[in-house]
């Protein structure tokens, strides 16, 4: 029988090998609509199809209305990271905003300490650093000339500060919920998050030709909607609950590998043989990731905010 710290690893799993395919899609579609409301669109889709999930499994409590700011913040943190991160990618070359992006883990690591107190243990620090060599090989095709020509310009920059909001999502996600279930705390972070970038992006959105917009747009569009998030969002929002945000966030480094996999699948480049060393480091780190579960990776005393717990706390 799993458990559900195992059941987590599952999850990201899934997670990693579905949002690599947003980047090998997302990368066909990148230059023909703007990214505020081609992530509006996204989460409103999205919205849609867990609402239905919602409602023929768990339905929508009355108790998951309570402190509707908690949606706006997570909204705000994902609508963000995915805007940043078009908007990045306008300007930085793609292995730039990769390599940028394998932060992501670490800084994860450091909001899960700030906010959760979880402490991150010499094993998987080391893991983190594997996860991230292989990762960064993976990325940079096994080419040191490559890595060394790495330049951080404003698109890197901006993506950044996407990655930053995307690290203390994990750590939030588990500080906020309530005891909601999965898909209906989803559900608020979508409807919330959509709403947020009509707001803001309602410009874009006026000024995009919806009806001539080219095929693969429509292709990306609904990927990313049911894929790379709705089923996505629901995966994270589990895994956040089950293990250390640390763990989940390393998941990360196998993004990579799995673009490689998409590409290939795609009939793009086949990359060179060189990348796999990189790719065996990643599955390293992650079945270094895998090991103890069952002990509590918090600092002694401290509230790591695990659902039992989070569901009693007052508004």
């Amino acid at each position: 029988m799993t458990t559900h710290a195992q059941r987590g690893h599952a999850a990201m799993l899934l997670f990693s090998a579905l949002v690599a395919g947003s980047f090998s899609l997302g990368s066909l579609a990148a230059n023909e609509i703007a990214p505020a409301a081609l992530n509006a669109a996204r989460f409103f889709i999205a919205a849609m199809v867990i609402g239905a999930a919602a409602w023929v499994t768990t339905g929508v409590p009355r108790g998951a209305f309570r402190a509707p700011w908690r949606y706006l913040v997570l909204g705000g943190l994902f609508a963000t990271y995915f805007v940043l991160m078009f908007e990045g990618l306008k300007t930085a070359p793609a292995v730039s905003a990769a390599a940028v992006f394998t932060l992501t883990p670490l800084m994860t690591a450091g909001f899960g300490f700030m906010l959760l107190r979880q402490v991150l243990t010499a094993r998987m620090a080391l893991a983190l650093v594997i996860g991230g060599l292989g990762a960064l090989w993976v990325i940079f095709d096994a080419s040191l000339a490559a890595a060394l020509e790495l330049r951080i310009g404003r698109g890197e920059l901006i993506y950044f500060w996407g990655c930053v909001a995307h690290a203390v999502y994990a750590p939030m996600v588990r500080r906020l919920n309530r005891g909601e279930p999965p898909v209906v705390f989803t559900l608020g972070m979508l409807v919330a998050g959509g709403l947020i970038l009509v707001i803001l992006g309602w410009g874009d959105i006026r000024a995009t030709n919806w009806a001539a917009l080219p095929g693969i747009v429509w292709i990306t569009l609904f990927y990313i909607a049911v894929a790379a998030s709705a089923a996505t969002f629901v995966l994270l929002q589990y895994a956040v609950l089950h293990l250390p945000s640390a763990k989940v966030m390393a998941y990360t480094y196998l993004t990579p590998s799995w673009v490689i996999l998409w590409e290939l699948a795609l009939g793009h480049r086949t990359p060179p043989a060189l990348v796999l060393p990189g790719v065996g480091l990643t599955i390293v780190a992650l079945a270094m990731l895998l090991r103890n579960d069952d002990r509590a990776e918090v600092a002694p005393g401290a509230q790591a905010h695990p659902p039992e717990t989070v569901r009693n706390r007052p508004d």
